[in-house]
């Protein structure tokens, strides 16, 4: 037998990249993935319009078994590239167009996988990811596995402000009460979906949910609605990802996200926004009174303010409390989660611009511009039947 050619040439899983322009990242994120052993595998990179290198970084790897390293890895059947359909169908993103367009080609295959994994280009995938997210589906009997991919941050406003940001994911979404089927809670991450072949297939696929900015959440939903088991849980050691490489990017993603992930975001920001004022007036203030209180000895009055003074830092100590407990629950380290408190003010921004985002009735996605719910919503209202 030829040894470029795969023992096994059935895959278990089809991997699906949808790409648009993504030549700063899809290289190691194709690199993380070919080296991938322990279940059979193809890759599917969609090339969504890009008009960058994405396409010729993509159709490199179509020749990676030529590789004499690759070509001992037994479990990389082959690496297909397609471009999505244009113009978009009427409504639909960008993203889902990209994913449709790979489920088609899946479905047409004469063999494809029993495990569909979607995946971002900006993921990197560390080894035997993939086998052991398909062992863990199917030990917990998961129609949908999602992992929250550990997050690699850069700049001293990423370091800030993302704590804050995945530790409110979590207390919002909790992956407990997400992957507890008697719960109606749904949540997923886009940047690493594993879903059963069959039971997506079932469902309608991405097509169901294409007119969706956040079609991640969006399948989950319909996931658990339809009776179908989630699990979902953070992706230390599995996965990991570089979401923004600039401030700008950060800005313009989480405008598009933080007003469809938090409902109530102008509450959320005002509430934000006082819990750091509330942090910092009563530690300036704390800080004040011990020093009046150090300069000054203390007399028979100056133990009211001693005893003040206590209840003060309590005060403190008990907001911060809180706090910490909330961001620690996205796990980043003990400083970043401790530093994050700065965040707070960049957080309550943010919501508020996303809010007035989709509030106007647009949102500018990588190059495309799309029509919020609310803009439909008006535009429904002012059409009636």
């Amino acid at each position: 037998m030829d040894s470029t050619i795969p023992a096994n040439s059935v895959p278990k899983v089809s991997v699906v990249i949808p790409a648009r322009n993504e030549e700063a990242n899809l290289e190691r994120c194709l690199r993380s993935l070919v080296t991938q052993k322990g279940v059979p595998f193809e890759i599917l990179v969609v090339n969504d319009a890009s008009t960058d290198r994405t396409r010729t970084i993509a159709e490199s790897f179509t020749r990676v078994r030529q590789c004499p390293f690759i070509a001992l890895n037994q479990d990389l059947i082959d690496v297909h590239v397609i471009d999505a359909p244009e113009p978009l169908p009427a409504g639909w993103t960008g993203k889902a167009n990209a994913l449709v367009a790979a489920e088609r080609a899946i479905g047409e295959a004469a063999i494809h996988g029993q495990w569909i994994l979607f995946t971002d280009a900006d993921t990197e995938h560390l080894e035997g990811s993939l086998a052991a997210a398909v062992t863990e589906a199917e030990a917990h009997q998961a129609d949908l596995l999602s992992y929250s991919p550990e997050q690699l941050l850069t700049g001293i406003r990423q370091q800030l402000l993302m704590p804050v940001i995945f530790g409110e994911l979590a207390q919002q979404y909790s992956p407990r009460r997400v992957s507890d089927p008697a719960l109606p809670d749904a949540a997923a991450n886009g940047q690493y979906l594993l879903v059963r072949a069959n039971a997506h297939r079932e469902l309608g696929g991405f097509a169901s949910v294409a007119t969706e900015l956040l079609e991640d959440v969006a399948l989950a939903r319909l996931y658990k609605t339809q009776g179908k088991t989630i699990r979902f849980r953070l992706g230390r050691g599995l996965v990991r990802t570089r979401m923004y490489n600039s401030w700008a990017d950060l800005r313009v993603g989480w405008t598009k996200n933080l007003a469809l992930l938090f409902p109530d975001a102008r509450v959320l920001a005002q509430k934000r926004k006082g819990e750091f004022y509330r942090l910092w007036v009563s530690v300036v203030f704390s800080i004040f009174w011990a020093m009046v209180v150090v300069s000054r000895g203390l007399t028979a009055v100056d133990w009211l303010v001693y005893f003040a003074l206590i209840a003060l830092w309590l005060y403190t100590l008990s907001n911060f409390a809180v706090f910490y407990t909330r961001v620690s629950r996205a796990h980043f380290g003990l400083w970043p989660t401790v530093l994050s408190v700065f965040g707070l003010p960049l957080f309550a921004s943010l919501l508020r611009e996303s809010a007035d985002a989709h509030e106007k009735g647009t949102i500018n996605w990588r190059g495309r511009v799309y029509r919020t719910a609310e803009a439909e919503q008006a535009v429904a209202a002012s059409n009636p039947k």
